[in-house]
């Protein structure tokens, strides 16, 4: 075997072990795993319909996301005060919105890529993924999931479009509509809001 071949050997060798090192990070798996889920979904997502791509994205979301996390942080001081009935009422609801969401906006594959970075930054007792979504002929879109541990198991409890906190934006959005009418008022909120989006093909 010439010393080129060797070369060339070692070095693919080197490069599936690059892979499977990045593909075994429990953070970078939860992110691609959900990716797997999204272009799955998106390439059969006009004959599913938006009904059939909300049941198909139910069971990735659930792994995927920290929904009683989120909708706790979204939800702000305000939480504490709130009973666990109304507490199970709102992460049903956020969960409801969240799902529908997805449905919504990954309706249709068009030849999107996803991209994710396989330096995975340390924030306390968080990870934070970087990641992108390049549409076909368009400027990539800037993802990072902050993830956090839950129950041994990691999981997003944010997710950061274009440099902005998904979550922060919600808690923003949600603070008048808690102060006026507490936790019913912010359920009826998320539900009309998914509601809206599962209006349609």
């Amino acid at each position: 075997m010439s010393a080129l071949r060797v070369l060339v050997c070692v070095l693919c060798l080197l490069s599936v072990d690059s892979a499977n090192a990045a593909s075994s990070d429990p953070n970078i798996a939860v992110v691609e795993k959900f990716h797997g889920a999204l272009l799955d979904t998106m390439k059969q997502g006009q004959a599913l319909g938006i009904e059939g791509r909300y049941k198909k994205l139910e069971p990735g979301v659930d792994a995927a996301f920290d929904l009683p996390a989120m909708t706790k942080f979204a939800v702000g001081p305000a939480w504490s005060a709130m009973s666990d009935d109304d507490h199970k009422s709102l992460i049903k609801a956020f969960r409801h919105m969240t799902v529908a969401s997805y449905a919504r906006n990954f309706d249709e594959f068009k030849g999107q890529l996803f991209t994710t970075d396989p330096q995975v930054e340390i924030r306390g007792a968080d990870r934070l993924v970087k990641s992108q979504i390049i549409p076909q002929g368009q400027k990539p879109v800037n993802l990072v999931y902050r993830i956090r541990e839950t129950a041994s198991v990691p999981k997003f409890i944010d997710v950061i479009y274009e440099y902005v906190s998904q979550i922060a934006t919600k808690r923003a959005d949600f603070a008048s509509t808690i102060k006026s009418g507490g936790a019913p008022a912010l359920v009826k909120k998320l539900n009309e809001i998914s509601s809206k989006l599962m209006t349609g093909p």
